[in-house]
């Protein structure tokens, strides 16, 4: 396999890991084993251990000095905002409105990537683009909450606010990719997260009855921690060292579908001729946008 198409598959491992994140997380929130800011905590300094218990296992990296504050920014918008409103969105909105918002975060990039890093937007990338939102948005767009204690469209506006977030955090990383390993700035990157998120959490995390939890919970919040936080920051820095931060966006079309397989099979949802043909729609948009372009 070579570095472009095992990028390929690390991008398509974390909207795996993402799709199914939602669920997991909103379920241990919802049933208040643990609050939103309590659980960014977890879930940021757990995986902070994680990244600085393997970075020993790696050669060590010289760091310039004026990188270190661009490590600050980027924990700033890829790990405090980014988090604390996501989950925070995900407690308020439902799993699949929650994912449906995040489709939005390719278009950010595009606009960032074609600003900031003078990228190409190809007529081909467009329509990529296109057909995939279209069918993220056909998707979607049937999905409701059925919880009384839901909040949709605050839940909705804090879950957009960390996809323009998160978009940025891509931006910022991409060129960082390119002088370190994943594992040296992501260190960093979450250390420094881990001291800002502290002060929103600190009272919720105090409240977490940990006598309580099922195993069940326990795996959910396991899952969150080392799937959905340590593997996936590790997976998508490299799939940006060998992939354009455009298509490294659009792979976010796939979380609507695998949020919503994640859905059928534990029995909440069931497939229908609109979900193929949505389906349908975000595999060919992905295809397309992750078609190399030919040299000429």
């Amino acid at each position: 396999m070579n570095s472009r198409a095992f990028a390929i598959f690390a991008l398509f491992m974390v909207q795996v890991l993402y799709g199914l994140n939602y669920t997991f997380a909103k379920v241990v929130m919802n049933e208040n084993y643990i609050k939103p800011f309590a659980f960014v905590v977890l879930r940021v300094g757990g995986a902070a251990i994680l990244f600085w218990l393997f970075s020993f296992l790696l050669p060590r990296e010289k760091i310039e000095r004026k990188d270190y504050f661009r490590f600050f920014v980027a924990a700033v918008f890829g790990v405090v905002i980014n988090m604390l409103l996501f989950l925070k969105g995900l407690e308020l909105t439902t799993p699949i409105h929650a994912s449906a918002i995040v489709t939005i975060t390719p278009v950010i990039i595009l606009i960032l990537s074609a600003v900031i890093l003078n990228e190409k937007v190809t007529a081909l990338k467009v329509i990529g683009i296109f057909l995939a939102l279209c069918g993220a948005l056909v998707l979607t767009v049937y999905g409701k909450s059925t919880r009384s204690g839901d909040n949709v469209i605050l839940g909705n506006t804090f879950i957009f606010i960390n996809a323009i977030s998160y978009s940025i955090y891509i931006i910022l990383i991409k060129q960082l990719t390119k002088k370190y390993h994943p594992f040296t700035f992501i260190k960093w990157l979450f250390l420094f997260g881990f001291f800002m998120v502290v002060p929103f959490g600190y009272n919720e995390l105090s409240d977490i009855q940990w006598e309580t939890f099922t195993p069940y919970v326990s795996f959910s919040v396991g899952f969150v921690i080392v799937g959905a936080t340590f593997a996936t920051y590790i997976l998508n820095p490299f799939a940006l060292s060998k992939l354009k931060a455009s298509t490294v966006g659009v792979f976010i079309y796939l979380q609507p579908v695998i949020a919503g397989l994640f859905a059928i099979i534990m029995g909440v949802d069931a497939i229908d001729v609109i979900k193929v043909i949505a389906m349908a729609l975000i595999f060919s948009g992905v295809y397309i946008v992750s078609i190399k372009p030919k040299k000429v």
